[in-house]
């Protein structure tokens, strides 16, 4: 299902701006809510250059009292000045959360002996006389799509346990995982909100592939990319691209870009469908610069 109108000047804000929702996802939804008696904790998969909108409302609500722990991840793609205004404001909220790189295993290490602690405090708490902990811990991890739901099992079983593709939606099934004797994750597939509130947020998600390049199309994206780097004017960026000045429009930044790519045809032309394939390959590959999307709420509004 899509929903993606433009909205007249001055005309009031739908009530859902963008929708990618497909069947499978309100099937693996329902399928969530049955199997969370099975698992200790969720693990809450985000993308760290959005650390609130690629979260799930409809996911809060499913999860309950269940005890989570947030991983952001992509850290290293990210903004570190945002990522430490954020990690005050998840503070701030009270929920568990930790900031991971999928290909640095020394973090996601970190990320299991989390998990046990807060496993172990919630029993404690629950039964201040428990003194021998459950040995076994099963996680469940769940997220928007192309979060890095599947590198991350691969990274904790030490092997090819899922399918990971540079596309979303690709996991649409649950499957225990035994990472050992002692540990168990179900994988779970992508699910997004059923509703995206604002166009930009949709933006945000089609930039970092939460949403198929197919949903929304490449250019509008790739546009908002260009238009989001020229202001952020970070290194990266400029050199990528070949750009003396940042201070242009988004037709000349493309139309340079055309060049710096060899994106040309006939007569000089730039092919711009190309061009935007390059820009969102580039901007997923981290070879545009560290950026975030979106600044942190403030104190007054809604937890998480």
């Amino acid at each position: 299902m899509i929903n993606h109108n433009r909205k007249e000047e001055g005309a009031p804000p739908d009530k859902a701006a963008f929708n990618w929702y497909p069947g499978h996802m309100a099937k693996a939804l329902r399928e969530i809510k049955e199997k969370l008696k099975t698992v200790d904790i969720v693990l809450e998969i985000r993308d760290a250059r959005v650390p609130l909108v690629s979260g799930n409302k409809v996911l809060d609500v499913t999860l309950g009292s269940k005890s989570r722990l947030i991983l952001l991840n992509k850290v290293n793609l990210a903004d570190p000045e945002m990522i430490a205004k954020w990690e005050a404001w998840f503070t701030e909220q009270g929920n568990p959360f930790i900031f991971v790189n999928c290909f640095d295993k020394p973090s996601l290490k970190k990320v299991i002996t989390l998990a046990r602690k807060i496993v172990e405090d919630k029993r404690r708490e629950c039964n201040p006389e428990i003194t021998d902990q459950k040995a076994k811990l099963r996680l469940m991890i769940i997220g928007l799509p192309n979060t890095g739901k599947s590198t991350i099992i691969n990274q904790f079983a030490n092997k090819k346990a899922t399918k990971v593709a540079d596309k979303p939606g690709q996991t649409q099934m649950q499957q225990w995982i035994t990472i050992d004797k002692d540990l168990e994750l179900l994988d779970t597939p992508g699910v997004m909100p059923p509703n995206i509130e604002k166009e930009e947020h949709g933006m945000w998600l089609s930039a970092i592939h939460a949403i198929p390049d197919a949903i929304v199309g490449e250019e509008t994206p790739a546009i908002f990319i260009v238009k989001y780097f020229l202001k952020a004017k970070t290194p990266e960026f400029l050199a990528r691209y070949k750009l003396d000045s940042a201070d242009i429009s988004v037709d000349e930044a493309l139309q340079q870009i055309a060049k710096a790519r060899g994106c040309i045809k006939q007569k000089g032309l730039p092919d711009l469908d190309r061009v935007y394939k390059h820009i969102l390959l580039d901007f997923r590959s981290g070879e545009l610069g560290k950026c975030c999307f979106g600044v942190p709420p403030k104190p007054a509004a809604r937890k998480i």
